[in-house]
């Protein structure tokens, strides 16, 4: 197979993207009131101020004008690393990408690095084609199990069985992905502002992949030039991976910046971080220790209200009480703007976090809730290192073949690395389910939209089981606030918002509104 190049597409973009930046920077001290784009080249003398006010504020980083004009870009033959790695790794951004638990991968649909020749590209196509190839297999030798577990669940459906084999191949799926490489392929829509491409153009060459990075960002940026000459030419050089932070500490400290890879230290660490989270997904790690009395306290100052008039169970009870919050229970999630809930703003709670590449791919896109993710391959300790689904480890049939993939694929990856493939390149090579080792921070508003979301049983397993552990953390040291939030049909259910499960269709079975924290358990 050879390599391709990524597909680069502008579906679309703001009109006259520079002079509509520069127009908003004028406006902010016109008298004449709002300038439009036009108006900056309305004569020589208009030409000259929008220059000369193009370059202060430039230099001066006053860029919040620069994220107005918007890009909407499609992106194809992408891998996934890339886009966990790069595209995801902020908050300003938004993507739509295909789903892998849901839409069976193609075969040879992978990254092929195009600086790989020889015996290196031989072993590179030798290892992804083996995990697809297990992919396939493991999805196949899955159905049966999952298809017990699937009855037992909905257990009337039992009697139509080929009635719902495409939801029950859809659990296989989700599950059998844990095997696909990084470096598998994916395409998405994604929309970014102009001060956004700006920071991708600068930091293209920083870890994890930075000769892909380099060849989907360059073409972004030749595209918006070609609609733009003037946007584009106010981007600064891209800084390069030898003066990037993470590059010059490995240098100083292993004297190869460029091969992250250190087995030795990274066993180091993955034991130290491992003895301390344990066998949980999740640990709550530092929390605001007043946090109920700050938050009964900001509620009282949004309303003017003494705490003579509202005491601290009250005020809390009046923004968290979904039948008083009604915000709470609906799924366009306007909480942001509403004056008594941005009272959570003021609570903060950081987790200790061990989830796999897949299921971390989802839960970065809570980009509210941010984490310090890894240089990925400073992680790998040159073991076998994975996270094994729920259903996998309920059936020792399932457990053996799953072990024995496992045992394959990192050795295929060992092969490349030992030939001389470098830590960049290997880096794709990594199964889904390698565990991501990181630390979580966010406040109890954006948690709250993610708890709630991340509980419901549809949710991804991992992320359900780990909002789950941080639930009950929580309740542990905050129960007056962790009583009011469980799965959105709870919530839903004391609001008085019917049905109480939003789902529709896809309703998971199982009447969670009746249960207790304590009491949320699944398989699949």
């Amino acid at each position: 197979m050879l390599a391709q190049k990524p597909i680069v597409s502008l579906l679309d973009h703001s009109k006259d993207p520079f002079n509509l930046a520069i127009a908003t920077a004028r406006t902010c001290y016109s008298s004449k009131g709002i300038l439009l784009p036009a108006d900056m080249v309305a004569s020589e003398k208009s030409i000259e101020i929008r220059d000369r006010v193009a370059k202060s504020t430039k230099k001066a980083g006053h860029l919040t004008t620069r994220q107005h004009p918007q890009f909407i870009f499609t992106l194809d033959k992408v891998s996934r690393q890339f886009v966990w790695s790069f595209l995801h790794s902020h908050p300003f951004y938004n993507s739509e990408q295909v789903s892998q638990r849901y839409v069976e991968v193609k075969k040879e649909n992978y990254y092929v690095p195009p600086s790989l020749d020889g015996k290196l590209l031989q072993l590179y196509l030798d290892a992804v084609e083996f995990a697809n190839q297990a992919y396939y297999e493991f999805t196949e030798v899955l159905h049966r199990y999952i298809q017990e577990e699937y009855f037992q669940i909905y257990k009337a459906r039992a009697n139509y069985p080929d009635k719902w084999q495409a939801p029950i191949k859809k659990k296989c799926l989700e599950v059998a992905r844990y095997l696909l490489p990084l470096g598998t392929y994916t395409y998405l829509y994604h929309s970014v502002n102009g001060l956004t491409l700006h920071r991708y153009y600068r930091l293209m060459n920083s870890f994890d992949v930075p000769e892909e990075q380099k060849a989907v960002v360059t073409e972004m940026v030749a595209q918006v030039r070609a609609v733009d000459p003037l946007y584009a030419g106010e981007m600064d050089d891209p800084v390069p991976l030898e003066e990037t932070t993470e590059y010059r500490f490995f240098e100083s400290a292993f004297g190869s910046g460029k091969r992250e890879f250190h087995p030795e230290t990274a066993a180091s660490f993955t034991r130290e971080f491992d003895e301390t989270l344990g066998e949980k997904y999740s640990k709550l790690v530092s929390y605001s220790v007043n946090g109920p009395a700050i938050l009964a306290q900001s509620v009282r100052s949004v309303l003017g209200i003494p705490k003579s008039s509202l005491n601290d169970v009250d005020a809390i009870d009046l923004v968290l009480n979904p039948a008083k919050n009604r915000h709470l229970t609906s799924t366009l999630n306007e909480s942001s703007m509403s004056p008594i809930t941005r009272a959570l703003f003021n609570v903060q709670y950081s987790f200790q976090k061990r989830i796999s590449h897949t299921a971390d791919s989802q839960d970065q896109r809570h980009r509210m809730v941010p984490g310090s993710r890894p240089v990925l391959m400073s992680q790998y300790a040159g073991t076998p290192d994975y996270v094994t689904p729920l259903v996998v480890r309920k059936y020792p049939e399932l457990l053996e073949k799953y072990n024995h993939y496992h045992s394959i694929i990192f050795e295929k990856l060992n092969h490349f690395l030992e030939s001389g493939g470098s830590a960049e390149h290997g880096t794709y090579l990594l199964p889904n389910s390698f565990p991501i080792r990181f630390y979580e921070s966010g406040d109890l508003l954006n948690l709250h939209h993610k708890w709630r979301s991340r509980t419901c049983y549809n949710a991804q397993e991992e992320i359900f089981q780990a909002s789950v552990e941080e639930l009950t953390d929580v309740t542990k040291i905050h129960p007056e606030i962790a009583r009011w939030i469980k799965a959105p049909c709870w919530i839903r259910l004391q609001g008085e918002v019917k049905p109480y499960c939003p789902e529709g269709d896809h309703y998971c079975g199982t009447q969670v509104w009746k249960r207790e924290l304590s009491e949320y358990s699944r398989i699949i």
